[in-house]
């Protein structure tokens, strides 16, 4: 008989069953407080021994028990023994079922089952393999292209922010960084940044290149650099041809020592405190880079600076100075940064690709755009 036979289990619940019921059946004497005679010893007189068949006789019932509460137990152990075994089988089973491959079960229980159960194999002598991490290449900088480095030589503006790849990528190249070979320090190029932690180096620097504006009013003989001023022309021209009105200028370069007077000016009117917030000290201010303009509103006769802001020439400025390159420097709630109070009239040029990029990013001051520090005092 074996596990195999399907009337197995039956056999065996009988079998188990008919033990049972034959062990139930036999009495077992229950203890009293003094040893029970047997019917023998009964018509034996106390006085005479037992003859040794008459001690097997008695003994024999309590000898049958005993064997049979003997093998009852045996059984109980063996079938334990029977559970056990098969419950480690059937986990060998699950733990390699997954692995057997096409050698059949005699394979999963190779040596995938005993590694199982031996558990990860030894940490070799020379230890564990150490992964190598390549290292990240590093960011392209417009510094290593030659033509870019070529054209800041020859100071063209133009060519270099087009060598950067235009410019939001020539701003993000200077603004994080990686372009050390870019200057915003250095009065010759259009990207300058003044402010009131930013001097000229000399204080008393002057372009070379100054030109009048044409085709613009004029209400004082002050020039502009070159590619400002043909910028602001093209300005101008759009503004009237798109029925905004005329624009005119107030002031554009101012020397150095110019800007001693304009600045001196200031303080005797309302002080030191309100002269820093609205005019800048000599050799800090934007107008002397040749780059700034301070522009009016005309129609016949020329307004005030003050006009510029609730005039058609002003919201036209506003929406469009950036396709000509120009920014409006100093713009309401930026003083903290920037330093100066709001100024609608203040125009500065960094020329069209970099006007794009502040434009399209939104920025509000040159500080923000090259990620300077904020300058509001001296």
């Amino acid at each position: 008989m074996n596990s195999s036979d399907p009337t197995f289990p039956t056999r065996r619940a009988a079998r188990a069953e008919a033990e049972r019921r034959a062990t139930a059946a036999i009495p077992i004497a229950e203890a009293d407080s003094g040893p029970r005679r047997s019917t023998f010893e009964e018509h034996v007189p106390s006085d005479q021994p037992l003859t040794r068949r008459a001690r097997r006789d008695e003994e024999s019932p309590r000898t049958a028990l005993g064997a049979l509460l003997l093998r009852r137990r045996l059984a109980v152990a063996a079938a334990g023994i029977v559970v056990v075994a098969a419950c480690a089988v059937a986990i060998g089973a699950a733990a390699t079922g997954g692995r057997q491959d096409a050698a059949g079960p005699a394979n999963a229980a190779g040596a995938d089952a005993v590694a199982v159960v031996q558990g990860p194999p030894a940490v070799p002598a020379e230890g564990l393999p150490v992964p190598t991490l390549a290292a990240a290449p590093a960011a392209a900088t417009p510094c290593d292209n030659p033509a870019f480095t070529a054209a800041l030589a020859a100071k063209d503006d133009g060519a270099a922010i087009a060598a950067a790849g235009g410019g939001a990528k020539f701003r993000d190249a200077v603004a994080s960084g990686i372009a050390p070979c870019v200057s915003l320090s250095d009065p010759t190029h259009q990207w300058v940044v003044v402010n009131k932690q930013r001097p000229y180096d000399p204080v008393d620097w002057r372009p070379d290149d100054l030109v009048m504006p044409d085709g613009v009013r004029a209400l004082e003989q002050s020039a502009m650099r070159s590619s400002a001023a043909k910028a602001l022309s093209s300005l101008v021209r759009a503004a009237d041809d798109a029925g905004a009105g005329e624009i005119g200028y107030l002031s554009a370069f101012r020397s150095y020592a110019t800007q001693q007077e304009t600045y001196a000016g200031r303080v005797a009117v309302g002080g030191v405190e309100a002269a820093d917030r609205e005019s800048a000290r000599a050799g800090y201010s934007e107008h002397q880079s040749g780059m700034a303009v301070d522009i009016v509103p005309c129609s016949g006769s020329c307004g005030s600076l003050d006009d510029i802001a609730g005039s058609s020439q002003g919201a036209w400025v506003r929406d469009h100075a950036w396709e000509y390159g120009f920014i409006v420097r100093y713009v309401d709630g930026q003083e903290s940064v920037s330093g100066y109070e709001p100024e609608a009239w203040h125009l500065r040029y960094i020329g069209p690709e970099l006007a794009q990029a502040y434009h399209d990013g939104g920025y509000s001051t040159l500080e923000a755009f090259f990620n300077l520090p904020a300058a509001p005092t001296y």
